[in-house]
């Protein structure tokens, strides 16, 4: 499904509309009867996730000392991923009703099975949500290898800037480096940051659960094979992980940190819903993404369960559609396509106006 909208990653492209426009819509979606929670499916999602967790573990043991546990370690990253969209997902009172058992779900999902800072991730995520793409105030366009605005771009040297300029055709690779870079954010987090809520729970718990992960795999593996089990395992969750988030808002438009914006107009114009032609292939993506599909509809109404998106999507883009707010719908592919070509684009902004071979030469004389 090709975009119904395409924009042009630019400040000026954004422009603010009715401020009542999401109080229009968010009627509209409480009229449909889709702000209730969706218990009976979280809990069908997390039993299956479970039992496949729990299969996982029973091969990798029986498998023993085979170069075939690393399709174990592949399974483990893709799972690990599926358990941190659950973690998302409770700390944004998607899952419980009580915000206080939603944020205990979401610390054992994050500290105890995936292994990261609950409280990094909704420090980091929730500044995310209220100013996306918002220049100085979102910490997701912030330089972290990548750059995402041009200015980053233009002051990275030597090894960085090499990869800068090839960022775009560097992103999948880049992100097999994610997972350890996610795992160590968190931790430097609870170190260095001046009031972390729980930060000596988090630390034990972390603690612990990665003591545990290493015993294990170093107990029943060679050491080659355990290092090469790591290292696939958060490859492919650092993979999954960048992979489900980037096609959000990369390469949409960026909104100046001075500009004054209505919520709705900031929210729609800001993000990309990765879509397939068919309803099924949709629930499909739901899974797959965690929900993160339909972005628009996840960041206007943070607290919507994953299974209510479907058909809050279908309202909001009627709503779009009504009063000619556009509404940017991608494929799969196409979402992808985007995002490295705008990588690509900022990357060259790290060369050098002067640098060819050319000029190189006579600079030499």
């Amino acid at each position: 499904m090709s975009s119904s909208s395409v924009m042009e990653s630019t400040a000026p492209s954004v422009k603010p509309g009715d401020p009542k426009s999401f109080f229009h819509v968010k009627k509209l979606v409480a009229d449909a009867g889709l702000v209730q929670r969706r218990p009976g499916h979280y809990l069908g999602v997390a039993t299956v996730l479970t039992v496949l967790l729990g299969g996982t573990i029973a091969g990798f043991i029986l498998l023993g000392d085979s170069w075939f546990q690393l399709l174990m370690a592949g399974a483990l990253g893709l799972l690990l991923t599926q358990f941190a969209f659950l973690a998302h997902e409770a700390a944004h009172r998607q899952i419980l009703s009580s915000g206080k058992h939603n944020d205990k779900l979401g610390q054992f999902l994050a500290n105890i099975v995936v292994g990261i800072s609950y409280q990094w991730w909704m420090n980091k995520h929730n500044k995310h949500h209220a100013t996306p793409n918002t220049i100085g105030k979102d910490p997701d366009i912030e330089w972290d290898t990548i750059s995402f605005q041009t200015e980053d771009a233009k002051r990275q040297r030597g090894v960085l800037k090499w990869i800068t300029e090839r960022q775009g055709y560097l992103f999948f690779p880049l992100l097999t480096m994610e997972g350890l870079n996610l795992h160590m954010q968190s931790i430097k987090y609870l170190f260095r940051a001046n009031r972390v809520k729980n930060r000596k729970r988090e630390m034990i718990s972390i603690a612990l659960r990665i003591a545990i992960y290493l015993a294990a795999i170093f107990y029943f593996l060679p050491i080659g094979m355990a290092f090469a089990f790591i290292g696939v395992q958060l490859a492919v969750f650092g993979v999954y992980m960048g992979a489900s988030f980037a096609p959000n808002h990369k390469g949409m438009p960026m909104i100046p940190q001075s500009a004054r914006i209505d919520f709705f107009s900031r929210q729609v114009l800001t993000g990309r819903n990765v879509m397939a032609k068919s309803t099924w292939g949709n629930r499909i993506l739901s899974h797959v993404y965690g929900g993160l599909n339909y972005q628009v509809e996840h960041h206007l109404f943070p607290s919507m369960p994953r299974a209510n998106l479907a058909a809050v999507s279908a309202i909001v883009r009627q709503y779009c559609e009504d009063h000619d707010v556009p509404y940017t719908i991608a494929s799969v592919r196409e979402s992808y396509s985007q995002v490295i070509t705008y990588l690509n684009k900022v990357g060259l902004s790290a060369r050098d106006p002067f640098d060819c071979p050319m000029v190189t030469g006579f600079r030499t004389i």
